[in-house]
């Protein structure tokens, strides 16, 4: 079983959008609680860890998604 490493600033591709439309979130803060925020509406979630796991489709890095930015 592959379990997934989060860090700060990563952004998430989720599997469903959120109501907005938007299916990114980037990550606030890691720990058995993780804390995240909608790239589309800013929308600020805390979702357990076990369930964010199972809604994430895709994890770009913090260090590529700086670069893409650029």
């Amino acid at each position: 079983m592959n379990i997934p490493h989060f860090c700060v600033g990563d952004l998430l591709e989720m599997k469903k959008p959120h109501p907005c439309g938007a299916k990114t979130m980037k990550v606030l803060r890691v720990g058995s609680d993780m804390r995240i925020v909608c790239t589309g509406c800013g929308r600020d979630l805390t979702l357990p860890r076990v369930k964010l796991e199972k809604a994430v489709k895709k994890i770009l890095p913090a260090e590529k998604t700086e670069e893409v930015s650029k």
